[in-house]
This record gives C-alpha cells, structure tokens and sequence, in this order.
C-alpha cells in the first residue's frame, strides 16, 4: 500500500520548492516595487529612451500600474511620458481589449462594442488613454486599441474587417510595416498581444491552427454611430492555456533583440515586432512553436 511513498516524497518535496521559490520571487519583486527609489516624470523619460524609445518610433505599450515602482506622478504623466519619447512625429498604442480572459467567452456574451463608451479592460492607464483628446481608438469588437500620433488614423483604418483579431489588416500587424516597437512596463512577454500576429502569419506552416474553425460575427459602432459586422476567427480557447511566449527570450536575447532596464522599482521591456516575428519563423524552421505540450 506504501510501496510508492519513496517517489511521492520526493516528488511532494520538488513541488513545495517550486513553490516556495515562486513566493520568494515574488515577495522580492514586490519588495523592489515598494522600495524601489522615487522617480520623476524626467527619470522615467531618461529611462525610456536609454531603453531605445526614440523619437519618431511607433510604439505599443503594455502596462501594469501596480508594478509601476515608486513613480512620483500621476497615470496622466506616464502617459505624457510616452508621448514625449515618440514625439509629434512618432506614434503610441496601447490596447483597449474590452474583457478578460478568454476571447471565445467573450465572444459568446454577443455584446455589441461600441468605440465611445465601451471601456478598456486592460488597465487604468489604457481606459485613461482612449479618453485623451486627440487619441483615436480602432473599430473591433474584441481587439481595439487607442492610438495617438502622426500615423494614428492610418493605423487604426479597417481594423473592423481583419480575419483575426490581430492579423493582416490589424493596427498590431501594421507595427511590421512601420519597423514599431513592443515596450512593456511593469509586465513581461507573456501579455504582447502583437504574438496573436506571428500566429496568424505563421499559421500555414503549422501542425494545428492557432484560431477557431468557426468564424464569429460581431457587431461594433464606430464614433459616428455607424454599425459594423466583424467576421472574424479567435484564438483557439485550448491553446491559450497552453501558449508559453518565454520560449522566444532565448533567442531573442541571444540577437540582442530583448532590451530589459529599471528606474525606481519598475521594470521595463523593449523588443522590435519584426525581431518578435524573427524569432518565431526561427523556432517554427526548427518545429518549435510558442505553446506547451
């Protein structure tokens, strides 16, 4: 009855140091956060642009205000920040998705977006962005983003009529055309919504499809009251448990693509989209894809 304890010990024993270096890892990152130094709008800026945010650049943010260090100012100023990087002449996205989790069940609720009034669930800082004046926000029932710049409009045009959320015709997918930049602050890879683009150009080459078979209609009403149908495909809801991003950092920092600095508690990302989708053909040539098994 007790034969198999010698490999459970073992094996119970693994999981609780699993466990416990989890809590330490994260008791320390909440540490640094807490007790990072104070910083300025300036430092951050300073930051940013160390990081490789030039001006000029187009640029999709993805943030955590919870892991925003010991920042002296407000969320407006963040925002005021990244503005300033990418100057008049540059362009800053940051999505709007309208849910969480799973798109699929989102999907099924059948609720109609609506640009002007429905909010992003993707944190203050984007909620606070798409109300900025001067920012434009994409028509797409799932996937929306809010962008402000010298490119915005053109960034954001026929977003409505992408095959994926996220694909060709997308604001996400036009960052390849614009050499645009990915910049996470306070949150890492697992959150770049620019990878449901690698998935929908690396789909021909794949075992299995990373969307659904069945195609959803969607409804949205654009800024001047107008209504849209969307068909679109989804990310398939099985894989998303399974999709592991970490897989690309090794290669990524072994190209010198993945560029990771601090100021003040928060830590800060940096990585090119086209050096992202780089990375996936790489390990997709080596029939490696970004999921588990």
């Amino acid at each position: 009855m007790y034969g198999g304890s010698g490999v459970v010990k073992p094996l119970i024993l693994s999981r609780v140091r699993t466990w416990v270096k989890r809590r330490v890892r994260g008791g320390l990152r909440l540490a640094t956060t807490r007790w990072g130094r104070p910083f300025s709008r300036s430092d951050l800026l300073q930051a940013v642009r160390g990081l490789g945010v030039a001006p000029g650049d187009t640029l999709l943010v993805h943030s955590s205000l919870d892991h925003l260090g010991r920042f002296s100012g407000k969320p407006s100023d963040v925002l005021a920040v990244l503005q300033e990087a990418v100057g008049a002449g540059g362009t800053l996205m940051l999505p709007t998705l309208p849910f969480t989790g799973p798109t699929v069940e989102y999907a099924d609720q059948r609720r109609v977006f609506d640009v002007r009034r429905t909010p992003s669930r993707m944190g203050l800082l984007t909620e606070l962005f798409r109300r900025t004046p001067g920012v434009i926000r994409s028509v797409h029932p799932t996937h929306s983003v809010a962008v402000w710049g010298a490119d915005a409009a053109a960034l954001v045009a026929g977003h409505v009529h992408a095959k994926t959320p996220c694909g060709v015709g997308s604001p996400y997918a036009r960052l390849l055309d614009r050499e645009g930049k990915i910049l996470f602050l306070g949150c890492d890879v697992r959150v770049m919504t620019f990878f449901h683009t690698v998935e929908e150009l690396l789909e021909p080459r794949m075992p299995f499809s990373p969307f659904t078979q069945q195609e959803y209609l969607l409804e949205s009403v654009d800024a001047d009251g107008r209504a849209w149908t969307t068909r679109t495909r989804l990310s398939d809801p099985v894989l998303v448990r399974r999709r592991n991003l970490t897989k690309l950092l090794p290669l990524l920092r072994q190209r010198g693509a993945w560029r990771e600095a601090g100021v003040g508690g928060l830590r800060m990302r940096l990585v090119g989209a086209r050096q992202v989708l780089g990375a996936g053909e790489a390990l997709a040539n080596q029939g490696i894809y970004c999921y588990d098994a």
